[in-house]
């Protein structure tokens, strides 16, 4: 009777939030890196650093797609395609051309279920503009875009992203400037997340004690 007393009561506990929020910590479930500069001063940023090529990435995309419908109303949310290899800058300029042409995220998608649910071989330039016409992508205009002398700026500092989050693989995510959550320390993809909401909470915290 007693044991069932007590599970009852443990149940109360966790159906009334008063157990204690999970706490993870810096060096075991993320990693504190060299403060790197944010796009936001006002906001707490969190960059998703992906590859369109990479399988974890693809089912990474729909999980982190349902966190961003709820996210923080203080978070900035930017996308950082990864430049591991000379060949992955295919992607990166599809990812960034696209944005310039409002496109980015109606094709995000596309692209990810292109390659990895239909099989789709989109790894070098003339195979993405192909494809991409197929799908109602006006070639010139993606052409013009892909070539901008922009878009050579904004690959650059991708990789320049990726050298000083110091990442390692991607999926991956970095927040305001100070921390890296990946896929192997955090043990899930969902947990990412969660560990990216404690930080969040922990920047938000600290900022409203300046």
């Amino acid at each position: 009777m007693l044991k069932k007393l007590a599970c009852i009561g443990f149940f109360l506990l966790l159906s009334s939030g008063y157990v204690q929020a999970v706490e993870y910590k810096e060096g075991v479930e993320y990693q504190r890196v060299s403060d790197q500069p944010t796009e936001s001063i006002d906001k707490v940023e969190v960059i998703e650093f992906f590859w369109y090529g990479c399988p974890h990435c693809y089912t990474f995309d729909p999980i982190l797609s349902k966190w961003l419908e709820t996210k923080p109303s203080n978070v900035e949310f930017i996308r950082v395609p990864a430049v591991f290899r000379p060949e992955w800058k295919v992607h990166a300029r599809t990812y960034y051309a696209l944005q310039a042409m409002g496109l980015g995220e109606k094709y995000h998608s596309v692209i990810f279920d292109a390659m990895h649910k239909d099989k789709k071989d989109i790894y070098s330039e003339e195979a993405m503009i192909d494809f991409l016409v197929s799908k109602g992508v006006n070639e010139e205009d993606f052409k013009d875009a892909y070539n901008a002398f922009s878009i050579d700026g904004q690959v650059r500092k991708a990789i320049q992203k990726v050298k000083g989050y110091a990442i390692k693989g991607v999926p991956a995510l970095g927040v305001n400037g100070k921390y890296l959550v990946s896929g192997t320390s955090a043990g899930s993809y969902e947990n990412m997340l969660r560990i990216v909401d404690f930080l969040i909470k922990k920047e938000t915290t600290t900022a409203a004690k300046k």
